[in-house]
């Protein structure tokens, strides 16, 4: 029997070359194994806006690419207005393809099938957190955008759930497929883990916050739980891996008005390639988001067997499963007890480590990418079944 003919996949690449948090590790490891593991099913070229210099990582240079030069607001503007005009000029831009997938969250008006991940809808659940021009572009964009998308792949049951209640969105038009981690993340050596501990924390053992620093990622309850465990008597200090979001400058204050300036280091955006050894070197994880679409910080440090503490809401009851201790974002004072047990109770520690990197291993890359292709085969093939997304 014959092989199908390979589904022509145009993927928008842009948060690759452009971002460095959660949209472009995505977008990146996404087109990383579709391109190592799915040639056979899919024909794939890769697509970004080249508004700001930047090219593709090394991951996926020599690929087949197309890109457009066109200023960052022009570009995002430009689809909006697409669809608020139903116009399909957006074609003349593209190689061909019989599908198109957003990574992000834009989506041009098309003339062919689309498929377009949505990563939370943040903006709408805490618009405080959002500069205003990005929250007034979402609010009117977003909508139109799940609307005209041909399929939905939501990275959480969180997100389903969001777009299903603000947006009425059809279930069966979503689908959702979790991403993954990277083999990287795995328990690292003690030698490394010195070696990272005397550039990052040289003095004393610490705990670990990751994440740009903005409101959302709810620095200030970390703060206040930590200036309970100071207290206490514990010695850590609180290690935050970041760069720079907006809206943070009250944090930095709060800081000085706890008292903790010796205590609290924010080392900025972290190198890749250290991040598995400061996550092993950590005596726990704190994650008191107030809302996260996914949470990669939670299944990385399990892997790397550090014990986590994250919020009991959003989509990190599903990504931490049983293997964390799950506390109410704004409770500082349940966050600190939480920590003091990890610190405090070593069969607690050891019991989070082992049931973490079995929670960790069920999310993979090479599913993400397998479900994804199935996502296209679902839109494509079933034209002469009747099949169809809703």
């Amino acid at each position: 029997m014959a092989q199908p003919t390979p589904i022509g996949v145009v993927l928008d690449v842009g948060p690759a070359v452009h971002q460095t948090a959660g949209l472009a590790r995505y977008a990146e490891r996404l087109a990383s194994h579709l391109l190592a593991g799915h040639g056979e099913e899919i024909d794939l070229t890769l697509f970004f806006n080249r508004h700001s210099g930047h090219g593709l990582p090394v991951s996926l240079q020599n690929t087949q690419t197309v890109t457009v030069e066109r200023g960052q607001y022009a570009w995002r503007l430009g689809a909006l207005a697409s669809q608020l005009l139903r116009s399909t000029r957006f074609e003349r831009s593209l190689p061909p393809g019989a599908l198109y997938h957003a990574t992000e969250h834009l989506l041009p008006r098309l003339a062919r099938l689309t498929v377009l991940t949505v990563h939370d809808l943040i903006f709408a659940a805490y618009p405080q957190h959002h500069t205003y021009t990005n929250r007034a572009f979402l609010q009117v964009a977003m909508p139109l955008f799940v609307r005209a998308a041909d399929a939905i792949i939501a990275v959480s049951q969180q997100t389903r759930r969001d777009l299903v209640d603000r947006y009425a969105t059809p279930p069966a038009k979503i689908q959702v497929i979790y991403e993954g981690i990277d083999d990287r993340f795995a328990p690292i050596g003690s030698d490394w883990q010195s070696d990272l501990r005397g550039q990052y924390s040289p003095d004393r053992p610490y705990l670990l916050m990751v994440g740009t620093l903005e409101p959302r990622k709810n620095h200030a309850t970390a703060m206040r739980a930590l200036a309970r465990l100071k207290q206490a008597g514990h010695p850590q200090r609180l290690l935050i891996s970041g760069g720079q979001g907006w809206l943070f400058e009250p944090v930095r204050r709060l800081v000085e008005e706890l008292g903790l300036t010796g205590d609290v280091t924010f080392a900025g955006r972290v190198p890749d390639d250290d991040l598995p050894a400061l996550y092993a070197g950590a005596d726990a994880l704190l994650l008191p988001s107030l809302y996260e679409g996914f949470g990669f910080p939670v299944l990385e440090a399990m892997a790397c067997g550090t014990p986590v503490v994250c919020s009991n809401s959003s989509s990190l009851p599903e990504v931490a499963g049983d293997a964390a201790l799950l506390v109410p974002p704004t409770d500082d004072e349940a966050l600190a007890a939480a920590v003091e047990r990890i610190l405090t109770e070593p069969g607690l520690a050891a019991d989070l480590r082992r049931r973490g990197a079995i929670q960790a291993a069920r999310f993979r890359w090479e599913r993400c990418a397998a479900e994804t292709v199935a996502v296209y085969e679902e839109l494509i093939r079933p034209r002469s079944s009747g099949r169809r997304f809703a």
